[in-house]
Protein backbone atom coordinates (compact mmCIF):
# COMPACT_ATOMS: atom_id res chain seq x y z
CA UNK A 1 0.00 0.00 0.00
CA UNK A 2 1.42 3.36 -0.96
CA UNK A 3 1.06 6.50 1.12
CA UNK A 4 0.99 10.11 0.00
CA UNK A 5 4.49 11.67 0.08
CA UNK A 6 5.46 13.21 3.40
CA UNK A 7 6.49 16.32 1.48
CA UNK A 8 2.94 16.99 0.31
CA UNK A 9 2.08 19.79 2.71
CA UNK A 10 -1.72 19.75 2.20
CA UNK A 11 -1.92 16.06 3.07
CA UNK A 12 0.45 16.51 6.03
CA UNK A 13 -1.70 19.31 7.31
CA UNK A 14 -4.80 17.16 6.98
CA UNK A 15 -3.14 14.40 8.97
CA UNK A 16 -1.96 16.74 11.71
CA UNK A 17 -5.38 18.31 12.07
CA UNK A 18 -7.00 14.88 12.16
CA UNK A 19 -4.60 13.61 14.85
CA UNK A 20 -5.05 16.74 16.94
CA UNK A 21 -8.82 16.54 16.63
CA UNK A 22 -8.94 12.93 17.77
CA UNK A 23 -6.64 13.60 20.73
CA UNK A 24 -8.90 16.48 21.77
CA UNK A 25 -12.00 14.31 21.47
CA UNK A 26 -10.47 11.55 23.58
CA UNK A 27 -9.19 14.06 26.15
CA UNK A 28 -12.67 15.54 26.51
CA UNK A 29 -14.19 12.05 26.74
CA UNK A 30 -11.65 11.05 29.39
CA UNK A 31 -12.43 14.15 31.41
CA UNK A 32 -16.16 13.49 31.28
CA UNK A 33 -15.74 9.84 32.25
CA UNK A 34 -13.39 10.77 35.08
CA UNK A 35 -15.91 13.23 36.49
CA UNK A 36 -18.70 10.68 36.18
CA UNK A 37 -16.60 8.06 37.96
CA UNK A 38 -16.03 10.37 40.90
CA UNK A 39 -19.67 11.43 40.97
CA UNK A 40 -21.49 8.12 40.56
CA UNK A 41 -18.82 5.51 41.28
CA UNK A 42 -17.11 3.01 39.03
CA UNK A 43 -19.85 0.30 39.09
CA UNK A 44 -22.49 2.77 37.91
CA UNK A 45 -20.12 4.22 35.32
CA UNK A 46 -19.46 0.72 34.02
CA UNK A 47 -23.17 0.25 33.45
CA UNK A 48 -23.41 3.60 31.68
CA UNK A 49 -20.47 3.05 29.33
CA UNK A 50 -20.81 -0.68 28.77
CA UNK A 51 -17.26 -1.10 30.10
CA UNK A 52 -17.67 -4.68 31.30
CA UNK A 53 -14.57 -6.19 29.72
CA UNK A 54 -11.59 -7.43 31.67
CA UNK A 55 -9.72 -4.35 30.51
CA UNK A 56 -11.89 -2.23 32.84
CA UNK A 57 -13.22 0.86 31.06
CA UNK A 58 -14.68 2.09 34.35
CA UNK A 59 -11.42 1.79 36.25
CA UNK A 60 -9.49 3.54 33.49
CA UNK A 61 -11.99 6.40 33.46
CA UNK A 62 -11.83 6.76 37.23
CA UNK A 63 -8.05 6.91 37.33
CA UNK A 64 -7.43 9.99 35.24
CA UNK A 65 -8.87 12.54 32.84
CA UNK A 66 -6.18 11.96 30.24
CA UNK A 67 -6.10 10.59 26.71
CA UNK A 68 -5.13 7.00 25.98
CA UNK A 69 -1.43 6.63 25.21
CA UNK A 70 -0.81 6.25 21.46
CA UNK A 71 0.68 3.14 19.90
CA UNK A 72 4.42 3.02 19.29
CA UNK A 73 3.93 3.28 15.52
CA UNK A 74 1.29 3.45 12.83
CA UNK A 75 -0.50 0.19 12.02
CA UNK A 76 -1.79 -1.55 8.95
CA UNK A 77 -5.29 -3.02 8.69
CA UNK A 78 -6.51 -5.46 6.05
CA UNK A 79 -10.27 -6.15 6.01
CA UNK A 80 -12.64 -8.23 3.90
CA UNK A 81 -16.35 -9.03 3.75
CA UNK A 82 -18.48 -12.15 4.07
CA UNK A 83 -16.49 -15.38 4.35
CA UNK A 84 -17.93 -18.90 4.14
CA UNK A 85 -15.50 -21.78 3.54
CA UNK A 86 -18.19 -24.21 2.41
CA UNK A 87 -21.01 -25.88 4.28
CA UNK A 88 -23.03 -29.04 4.23
CA UNK A 89 -25.39 -29.69 2.49
CA UNK A 90 -24.36 -27.04 -0.05
CA UNK A 91 -20.83 -28.30 -0.68
CA UNK A 92 -17.29 -28.50 0.68
CA UNK A 93 -13.99 -28.10 -1.19
CA UNK A 94 -12.51 -31.36 -2.43
CA UNK A 95 -9.07 -30.62 -0.94
CA UNK A 96 -10.43 -30.05 2.56
CA UNK A 97 -10.14 -26.29 2.15
CA UNK A 98 -6.34 -26.06 2.17
CA UNK A 99 -6.12 -23.92 -1.00
CA UNK A 100 -9.12 -21.66 -0.45
CA UNK A 101 -7.03 -18.61 0.45
CA UNK A 102 -3.82 -19.43 -1.44
CA UNK A 103 -4.23 -16.84 -4.21
CA UNK A 104 -5.18 -13.95 -1.92
CA UNK A 105 -2.92 -14.70 1.03
CA UNK A 106 -0.39 -12.03 -0.02
CA UNK A 107 -3.16 -9.42 0.33
CA UNK A 108 -4.13 -10.53 3.84
CA UNK A 109 -1.21 -8.89 5.56
CA UNK A 110 -1.32 -6.41 8.43
CA UNK A 111 -1.15 -5.81 12.16
CA UNK A 112 -4.90 -6.44 12.15
CA UNK A 113 -6.49 -8.72 9.52
CA UNK A 114 -10.27 -8.73 9.85
CA UNK A 115 -13.04 -10.75 8.23
CA UNK A 116 -16.71 -11.55 8.72
CA UNK A 117 -17.25 -15.24 9.48
CA UNK A 118 -20.64 -15.76 7.86
CA UNK A 119 -21.88 -18.85 9.67
CA UNK A 120 -20.58 -21.21 12.32
CA UNK A 121 -17.47 -23.28 12.90
CA UNK A 122 -19.33 -26.10 14.61
CA UNK A 123 -20.62 -29.65 14.63
CA UNK A 124 -23.39 -29.34 17.20
CA UNK A 125 -26.69 -27.54 17.50
CA UNK A 126 -29.95 -27.70 15.57
CA UNK A 127 -30.35 -25.91 12.25
CA UNK A 128 -32.66 -22.90 12.27
CA UNK A 129 -34.03 -24.23 8.95
CA UNK A 130 -35.07 -27.59 10.33
CA UNK A 131 -34.09 -30.88 8.69
CA UNK A 132 -34.27 -29.49 5.12
CA UNK A 133 -33.21 -25.95 4.09
CA UNK A 134 -35.85 -24.08 2.10
CA UNK A 135 -35.47 -21.54 -0.72
CA UNK A 136 -35.39 -18.63 1.73
CA UNK A 137 -33.58 -20.29 4.64
CA UNK A 138 -29.86 -21.00 4.67
CA UNK A 139 -27.86 -22.37 7.58
CA UNK A 140 -24.06 -22.43 7.29
CA UNK A 141 -21.82 -24.78 9.25
CA UNK A 142 -18.12 -24.95 8.38
CA UNK A 143 -16.03 -27.92 9.60
CA UNK A 144 -14.10 -26.88 12.75
CA UNK A 145 -10.73 -28.01 11.30
CA UNK A 146 -11.15 -25.22 8.72
CA UNK A 147 -10.17 -22.79 11.47
CA UNK A 148 -6.60 -23.64 10.48
CA UNK A 149 -7.07 -22.11 7.02
CA UNK A 150 -8.23 -18.81 8.52
CA UNK A 151 -5.14 -18.67 10.71
CA UNK A 152 -2.75 -19.63 7.92
CA UNK A 153 -4.35 -17.07 5.60
CA UNK A 154 -3.39 -14.35 8.08
CA UNK A 155 -6.62 -13.49 9.87
CA UNK A 156 -6.10 -12.14 13.39
CA UNK A 157 -9.73 -11.31 14.25
CA UNK A 158 -13.12 -12.44 12.94
CA UNK A 159 -16.48 -10.91 13.68
CA UNK A 160 -19.27 -13.43 14.24
CA UNK A 161 -21.97 -10.74 14.27
CA UNK A 162 -24.21 -11.41 11.27
CA UNK A 163 -27.52 -12.97 10.26
CA UNK A 164 -25.95 -16.46 10.26
CA UNK A 165 -24.53 -16.25 13.78
CA UNK A 166 -27.48 -18.22 15.17
CA UNK A 167 -27.80 -20.79 12.39
CA UNK A 168 -27.20 -23.62 14.86
CA UNK A 169 -28.34 -21.97 18.07
CA UNK A 170 -26.41 -21.38 21.27
CA UNK A 171 -24.33 -24.53 20.81
CA UNK A 172 -23.19 -23.40 17.38
CA UNK A 173 -22.29 -19.96 18.70
CA UNK A 174 -20.28 -21.36 21.62
CA UNK A 175 -18.42 -23.83 19.42
CA UNK A 176 -17.61 -21.11 16.89
CA UNK A 177 -16.07 -18.88 19.53
CA UNK A 178 -14.14 -21.80 21.00
CA UNK A 179 -12.79 -22.86 17.61
CA UNK A 180 -11.61 -19.35 16.78
CA UNK A 181 -9.87 -19.16 20.15
CA UNK A 182 -8.25 -22.56 19.60
CA UNK A 183 -6.84 -21.27 16.31
CA UNK A 184 -5.41 -18.20 18.03
CA UNK A 185 -7.88 -15.86 16.30
CA UNK A 186 -9.70 -13.17 18.27
CA UNK A 187 -13.48 -13.20 18.05
CA UNK A 188 -15.84 -10.28 18.44
CA UNK A 189 -19.48 -9.40 17.88
CA UNK A 190 -21.56 -11.17 20.57
CA UNK A 191 -23.48 -8.94 23.01
CA UNK A 192 -21.21 -6.76 25.13
CA UNK A 193 -18.03 -7.99 23.46
CA UNK A 194 -14.97 -6.04 22.41
CA UNK A 195 -11.82 -7.74 21.15
CA UNK A 196 -8.55 -6.14 22.27
CA UNK A 197 -5.60 -7.09 20.09
CA UNK A 198 -2.02 -6.47 21.30
CA UNK A 199 -0.46 -4.35 18.56
CA UNK A 200 2.53 -1.98 18.31
CA UNK A 201 3.23 -1.71 22.02
CA UNK A 202 -0.43 -1.15 22.89
CA UNK A 203 -3.79 -2.53 21.92
CA UNK A 204 -6.41 -2.05 19.25
CA UNK A 205 -10.12 -2.48 19.96
CA UNK A 206 -12.35 -4.27 17.44
CA UNK A 207 -16.13 -4.34 17.84
CA UNK A 208 -18.59 -6.29 15.69
CA UNK A 209 -22.29 -5.46 15.26
CA UNK A 210 -25.30 -6.93 13.46
CA UNK A 211 -29.09 -6.58 13.39
CA UNK A 212 -30.06 -9.26 15.93
CA UNK A 213 -30.07 -9.99 19.64
CA UNK A 214 -27.22 -12.52 19.54
CA UNK A 215 -24.87 -9.72 18.46
CA UNK A 216 -23.99 -6.20 19.48
CA UNK A 217 -27.06 -4.66 17.83
CA UNK A 218 -26.76 -2.11 15.02
CA UNK A 219 -30.36 -1.06 15.69
CA UNK A 220 -29.53 -0.02 19.27
CA UNK A 221 -27.75 3.23 18.47
CA UNK A 222 -27.39 4.43 22.10
CA UNK A 223 -26.00 1.03 23.08
CA UNK A 224 -23.55 1.08 20.18
CA UNK A 225 -22.34 4.54 21.20
CA UNK A 226 -21.68 3.35 24.75
CA UNK A 227 -19.74 0.28 23.65
CA UNK A 228 -17.57 2.27 21.26
CA UNK A 229 -16.98 5.07 23.79
CA UNK A 230 -15.88 2.50 26.36
CA UNK A 231 -13.48 0.96 23.83
CA UNK A 232 -12.08 4.40 22.97
CA UNK A 233 -11.39 4.97 26.66
CA UNK A 234 -9.32 1.79 26.68
CA UNK A 235 -7.48 1.75 23.36
CA UNK A 236 -5.93 4.42 21.10
CA UNK A 237 -7.35 2.80 17.94
CA UNK A 238 -10.96 1.60 17.61
CA UNK A 239 -12.16 -0.47 14.63
CA UNK A 240 -15.89 -1.05 14.15
CA UNK A 241 -17.25 -3.68 11.78
CA UNK A 242 -20.96 -4.22 11.14
CA UNK A 243 -23.36 -6.43 9.22
CA UNK A 244 -26.15 -4.22 7.91
CA UNK A 245 -28.27 -3.36 4.90
CA UNK A 246 -30.48 -5.02 2.31
CA UNK A 247 -29.13 -7.76 0.05
CA UNK A 248 -28.72 -8.37 -3.65
CA UNK A 249 -27.32 -6.99 -6.87
CA UNK A 250 -29.45 -3.84 -6.62
CA UNK A 251 -28.49 -3.15 -2.99
CA UNK A 252 -25.20 -1.40 -3.77
CA UNK A 253 -26.43 2.11 -2.94
CA UNK A 254 -26.52 3.54 0.58
CA UNK A 255 -29.82 5.25 1.36
CA UNK A 256 -30.91 7.16 4.49
CA UNK A 257 -33.26 5.36 6.83
CA UNK A 258 -33.93 1.77 7.82
CA UNK A 259 -33.21 -0.91 5.24
CA UNK A 260 -35.52 -3.91 5.02
CA UNK A 261 -34.95 -7.32 3.45
CA UNK A 262 -37.49 -10.17 3.40
CA UNK A 263 -39.48 -8.24 6.01
CA UNK A 264 -36.51 -7.95 8.38
CA UNK A 265 -35.18 -4.70 9.84
CA UNK A 266 -31.55 -4.61 8.66
CA UNK A 267 -30.69 -1.35 10.46
CA UNK A 268 -29.93 2.19 9.33
CA UNK A 269 -26.38 2.00 7.98
CA UNK A 270 -25.82 5.76 7.72
CA UNK A 271 -27.12 6.58 11.17
CA UNK A 272 -25.23 3.71 12.78
CA UNK A 273 -21.93 4.49 11.08
CA UNK A 274 -22.08 8.20 11.89
CA UNK A 275 -23.01 7.48 15.51
CA UNK A 276 -20.07 5.16 16.16
CA UNK A 277 -17.67 7.61 14.54
CA UNK A 278 -18.95 10.32 16.86
CA UNK A 279 -18.44 7.92 19.78
CA UNK A 280 -14.77 7.32 18.90
CA UNK A 281 -14.45 4.81 16.04
CA UNK A 282 -11.39 5.39 13.83
CA UNK A 283 -12.69 3.32 10.90
CA UNK A 284 -16.00 1.58 10.11
CA UNK A 285 -16.10 -1.49 7.84
CA UNK A 286 -19.48 -2.96 6.88
CA UNK A 287 -20.79 -6.00 5.04
CA UNK A 288 -24.07 -7.84 4.51
CA UNK A 289 -25.49 -6.66 1.14
CA UNK A 290 -23.30 -9.24 -0.72
CA UNK A 291 -22.15 -6.44 -3.04
CA UNK A 292 -19.61 -3.66 -2.64
CA UNK A 293 -20.84 -0.19 -1.65
CA UNK A 294 -19.19 3.23 -1.64
CA UNK A 295 -16.73 4.78 0.82
CA UNK A 296 -17.50 7.95 2.75
CA UNK A 297 -15.30 10.11 4.97
CA UNK A 298 -17.31 11.38 7.94
CA UNK A 299 -15.52 13.76 10.30
CA UNK A 300 -12.25 12.57 8.76
CA UNK A 301 -13.01 8.87 9.41
CA UNK A 302 -13.38 6.37 6.53
CA UNK A 303 -16.58 4.32 6.33
CA UNK A 304 -16.68 1.41 3.88
CA UNK A 305 -20.41 0.68 3.66
CA UNK A 306 -20.07 -2.86 2.30
CA UNK A 307 -17.13 -5.07 1.41
CA UNK A 308 -19.38 -7.59 -0.35
CA UNK A 309 -18.61 -11.31 -0.57
CA UNK A 310 -15.02 -12.41 0.02
CA UNK A 311 -15.48 -16.18 -0.04
CA UNK A 312 -18.65 -18.19 -0.47
CA UNK A 313 -17.79 -21.72 -1.46
CA UNK A 314 -20.98 -23.23 -2.96
CA UNK A 315 -23.23 -21.00 -0.84
CA UNK A 316 -23.51 -17.55 -2.49
CA UNK A 317 -25.05 -16.47 -5.77
CA UNK A 318 -22.15 -15.01 -7.75
CA UNK A 319 -23.93 -13.42 -10.67
CA UNK A 320 -22.93 -9.94 -11.82
CA UNK A 321 -21.55 -7.61 -9.16
CA UNK A 322 -21.86 -10.20 -6.39
CA UNK A 323 -18.59 -11.84 -7.47
CA UNK A 324 -16.65 -8.55 -7.42
CA UNK A 325 -14.99 -7.67 -4.11
CA UNK A 326 -11.79 -6.27 -2.63
CA UNK A 327 -9.37 -6.29 0.25
CA UNK A 328 -9.45 -2.99 2.13
CA UNK A 329 -5.87 -2.02 3.00
CA UNK A 330 -5.52 0.94 5.39
CA UNK A 331 -2.77 2.58 7.42
CA UNK A 332 -3.86 4.24 10.67
CA UNK A 333 -1.73 6.52 12.80
CA UNK A 334 -0.63 5.92 16.37
CA UNK A 335 -3.90 7.38 17.69
CA UNK A 336 -6.11 6.14 14.86
CA UNK A 337 -5.91 8.97 12.32
CA UNK A 338 -6.34 7.85 8.72
CA UNK A 339 -3.03 7.98 6.84
CA UNK A 340 -3.62 6.09 3.59
CA UNK A 341 -5.78 3.43 2.01
CA UNK A 342 -6.12 1.18 -0.99
CA UNK A 343 -8.67 -1.22 -2.45
CA UNK A 344 -7.11 -4.39 -3.87
CA UNK A 345 -9.69 -5.79 -6.33
CA UNK A 346 -10.65 -9.44 -6.02
CA UNK A 347 -12.98 -11.65 -8.08
CA UNK A 348 -14.71 -14.81 -6.85
CA UNK A 349 -14.22 -17.63 -9.35
CA UNK A 350 -15.48 -21.18 -9.69
CA UNK A 351 -17.64 -22.04 -6.70
CA UNK A 352 -16.76 -18.82 -4.86
CA UNK A 353 -13.00 -18.78 -4.31
CA UNK A 354 -11.22 -15.38 -4.30
CA UNK A 355 -8.58 -14.48 -6.88
CA UNK A 356 -6.73 -11.14 -7.19
CA UNK A 357 -7.96 -8.81 -9.94
CA UNK A 358 -11.23 -7.43 -11.18
CA UNK A 359 -13.09 -4.26 -12.06
CA UNK A 360 -14.61 -3.22 -8.75
CA UNK A 361 -12.51 -0.10 -8.13
CA UNK A 362 -14.26 2.01 -10.76
CA UNK A 363 -17.66 0.90 -9.50
CA UNK A 364 -16.84 1.78 -5.88
CA UNK A 365 -15.59 5.19 -6.99
CA UNK A 366 -18.84 5.87 -8.87
CA UNK A 367 -20.99 4.68 -5.96
CA UNK A 368 -19.02 6.84 -3.53
CA UNK A 369 -19.60 10.01 -5.55
CA UNK A 370 -23.27 9.22 -6.22
CA UNK A 371 -24.11 8.42 -2.61
CA UNK A 372 -21.88 10.79 -0.62
CA UNK A 373 -21.11 13.75 -2.86
CA UNK A 374 -18.54 16.05 -1.30
CA UNK A 375 -17.92 13.49 1.50
CA UNK A 376 -17.00 10.74 -0.96
CA UNK A 377 -13.58 9.16 -0.81
CA UNK A 378 -11.28 10.18 -3.64
CA UNK A 379 -10.37 6.91 -5.38
CA UNK A 380 -7.76 6.52 -8.11
CA UNK A 381 -7.63 3.96 -10.91
CA UNK A 382 -5.18 1.80 -8.94
CA UNK A 383 -7.47 1.69 -5.89
CA UNK A 384 -5.71 4.24 -3.66
CA UNK A 385 -8.22 6.30 -1.72
CA UNK A 386 -8.07 9.34 0.54
CA UNK A 387 -10.34 12.00 2.08
CA UNK A 388 -12.06 14.52 -0.22
CA UNK A 389 -9.96 17.53 -1.12
CA UNK A 390 -6.63 15.69 -1.33
CA UNK A 391 -4.92 17.36 -4.32
CA UNK A 392 -2.29 14.72 -5.06
CA UNK A 393 -4.92 11.98 -5.30
CA UNK A 394 -7.69 14.04 -6.86
CA UNK A 395 -5.48 14.73 -9.86
CA UNK A 396 -4.63 11.07 -10.45
CA UNK A 397 -5.79 9.48 -13.71
CA UNK A 398 -9.12 7.69 -13.87
CA UNK A 399 -10.12 4.73 -16.05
Amino acid sequence: MSSSPDTAEPQSAIRRRSAVRRRQVRRRRGAVLGILALAVGVPVLRAITGGTSADGAGERAAQAAVSVAPLERSIRLAAVGDTVMGSRPYGLPTDGGRTLFTAVKPLLHGDVVLGNLEGTLSTGGTSKCGPSPGPNCFAFRMPPPYRRWLKEAGFTVMTVANNHADDFGAIGRRQTRANLAQAGIHGTGWPGSTAYLPVAGGKVAVLGFAFNDVSNDTRDIPGARKLVAAAAANAPVVIVTAHAGAEGSTADHVRPGTEMFLGEDRGDSLRFAHAVVEAGADIVIMHGPHVMRGIEFYKGVPIAYSMGNFMGYSVFSLSGNKKQTAVLDVELGRSGAFLSGRLHPVTLVGKGVPRPGGTIVGRVRALSVQDFGRNAAVITADGAFSPPGTPSVASSPTP
